[in-house]
């Protein structure tokens, strides 16, 4: 017979760990451990501390962290980068990467922070502004972001109530950080319009080849990057010559007809398999773009360059 890896004393320490706790001081409140109540977004845990001087903590998270500098300094250290922080900044914490976080010497930070983790945070995060590579950014005004972690904070009791009460100051404060975003990326793009715009369109086709066999529509990838449909499209127009819709709506029709070639589907399946949940519709817009109809086109007797036509990509 195995032996178990715990004691039973170990386990039910370990079991009593795991349970949602809240600790409150002076200095230190923090509500954690909470159980993920979303696959597509959860809060974890949140808090706010004044640290003592070089206090340090180092390790490997396994959610999201945002932090926001509420006053004092500190230093960030993540993906080879470390960052000198001061109040009025706010840097994010990535699953699985090492970092290091210490409070300085003479002015010890003071932060907040959400922890959070689900399929839609890397998505919700982007919208924020934390793309690849950039993980310090400057906050919005913290009034909003500090009653949300306080509200959270003072309904700790595990109620559903409490539970509603909790998500929804979390989905509140990811809004003041995403509209917050959207003010600045006229000013960002002025400054730099083709990287500006490059990232963005990257972005977007990033998203619709993940998402194209879901009911998306333009507007719906422009909110998820942080952007307005219109700035997406002038985007698009500059980088691609063509509207977002039309590089979504010819992404899809390649995808159909290498269905329509090498599977077995019928027409309804492929038609759902790529976005359309009516197969007019979805029969409408590929004779549009190849000519023929879905049926047509699956014959042998069809011409193979019509299939070869490359499909739609960035120059870059």
């Amino acid at each position: 017979m195995k032996r178990k890896p715990y004691s039973e004393e170990e386990e039910n320490r370990l079991k009593e760990l795991k349970k949602a706790r809240f600790t409150d001081d002076e200095r230190y409140r923090c509500l954690e451990n909470l159980t993920e109540t979303s696959q597509e977004l959860s809060l974890i845990h949140c808090g706010r501390e004044c640290c003592s001087p070089l206090h340090i903590w180092q390790g490997i998270r396994a959610e999201y962290i945002i932090h926001f500098v509420i006053q004092g300094k500190g230093i960030f250290t993540t993906g080879g980068h470390t960052y000198a922080l001061t109040g009025g900044q706010m840097f994010l914490i990535r699953p699985d990467e090492k970092i290091i976080y210490i409070a300085d010497e003479y002015e010890p930070w003071e932060y907040a922070w959400i922890g959070i983790r689900g399929t839609q945070v890397p998505h919700l995060l982007s919208s924020c502004g934390f793309r690849t590579g950039i993980d310090v950014l400057d906050a919005p005004e913290l009034a909003p972001i500090l009653s949300d972690i306080k509200e959270i904070l003072d309904h700790h009791a595990l109620t559903e109530a409490n539970s509603l009460l909790r998500k929804s100051c979390l989905l509140h404060l990811l809004a003041v950080l995403v509209q917050y975003r959207r003010q600045q990326i006229p000013a960002a793009a002025a400054q730099e319009k083709s990287p500006s715009t490059r990232t963005y369109v990257t972005d977007a086709i990033s998203y619709i080849k993940s998402h194209y066999e879901d009911p998306i529509s333009v507007s719906g990838i422009a909110d998820v990057l942080g952007i307005s449909r219109a700035y997406l499209n002038k985007a698009f127009q500059q980088e691609l010559g063509m509207s977002v819709q039309r590089f979504l709506i010819d992404y899809r029709m390649h995808c159909a007809a290498n269905l329509l070639y090498n599977s077995a589907m019928n027409i309804q399946q492929i038609s759902e398999a790529v976005g359309y949940e009516d197969q007019m519709t979805f029969s409408k817009a590929f004779k549009k773009k190849f000519g023929v109809s879905p049926s047509s086109y699956r014959k042998p007797s069809h011409p193979l360059p019509v299939y070869h036509e490359k499909q739609p990509s960035p120059p870059f």
